[in-house]
């Protein structure tokens, strides 16, 4: 198993992921005039991806059995369970699980994304962002899919091969992936939240929707909190999000002390993608266990926040508002 050596070629974007071209041990990736040529979608089957024998369940480690010695001149895919999920368009993201071969000797490089409680790589149907074959691979195939692929190493690690990986120079790749769920984008969900109005809870900052849903926040007489306080002013109908989740959210910033905005994503034009661990503790923590689809507002005190840190435009010690809307979380 070399998950170490797979987790070193994580791309600058910081996704959990595997085989982005990006380490020095790793091809570049294809320079962006040849990237965009590429139709990951139109990737064939052939003998070579036929050659593969995969069983076992989607989402459990499969069994897989191929012949040393794999060859082939272009990426081959053979879809072993169709998936009736939504499709992974071209530049798009899914989290995955799987498992990798050397193609010429045999030998398994790394499974991943199958334990419990492990988390799963994210891979792009893209290859700006990934080896070509993996890219190729997973173009346009379902949600809920298992694909089996040869990957020549002119689309894998190149002439040079990979020492971290244990592939030789002109050494290909049979790579076995199931596409677990479809990572949305900002372009892909609601630009605001869309559930049930909730009744004003007292003691909370005024909220105002502008037809757009951006808010406005009036902090008049609103005390300084010495606990997270969190009220949902509309409740979505989607799943709960996770602690550890990745979402997407619009939000609005102002300070307790005189509402001034010091963020807010509706004043960029998108909603905001992030990891819940990389930001405040206060912030992190009114999102964890809500439902996507709500708009929660909350009041974090300072210990919750930037603490005695002075960070932009906020002031040490200061207790911030947030407004947020949850639009997606995976």
């Amino acid at each position: 198993m070399r998950t170490r050596a797979l987790l070193a070629l994580l791309p600058a974007v910081g996704l959990v992921a595997a085989l982005a071209g990006c380490s020095g041990d790793a091809p570049e990736p294809a320079a962006s005039s040849d990237a965009a040529s590429v139709d990951v979608c139109a990737t064939p089957s052939g003998d070579a991806s036929e050659a593969i024998s995969v069983t076992g369940d989607f989402g459990a480690a499969p069994e897989v059995e191929f012949d040393a010695g794999l060859e082939g001149d272009e990426t081959e895919r053979t879809v072993v369970i169709e998936g009736d999920g939504d499709t992974l368009e071209a530049g798009g993201q899914a989290r995955v699980a799987f498992t990798l071969f050397n193609a010429a000797t045999g030998d398994e490089i790394d499974q991943y994304g199958y334990a419990d409680g492990e988390t799963q790589a994210v891979f792009a149907a893209d290859t700006t962002q990934f080896i070509a074959g993996i890219a190729k691979t997973l173009g346009c195939v379902n949600e809920g899919s298992r694909v089996a692929s040869y990957i020549p190493a002119a689309e894998g690690f190149g002439e040079a091969g990979s020492e971290d990986f244990g592939v030789g120079a002109g050494e290909g790749l049979v790579a076995v992936i199931d596409v677990l769920d479809i990572v949305p984008t900002v372009d892909s969900v609601p630009q605001a939240a869309d559930g049930e109005d909730q009744p004003a809870t007292e003691g909370f900052p005024t909220v105002t929707l502008a037809d757009d849903g951006e808010p406005t926040v009036d902090v008049d007489g609103v005390a300084t909190p010495t606990e997270l306080q969190v009220a949902v002013l509309k409740k979505g109908d989607g799943e709960v999000v996770p602690d550890d989740a990745q979402v997407i959210v619009q939000y609005k910033g102002v300070l307790l002390a005189d509402g001034t905005e010091f963020d807010s994503s509706w004043s960029r034009g998108e909603p905001a993608q992030f990891a819940l661990s990389g930001v405040v503790p206060g912030f992190a923590q009114a999102i964890a266990g809500q439902t996507i689809g709500s708009q929660v507002i909350a009041v974090i005190p300072a210990d919750l926040a930037y603490g005695d840190q002075e960070s932009g435009s906020i002031p040490a010690n200061s207790p911030l508002v947030f407004v947020i809307d949850i639009l997606a979380a995976y």
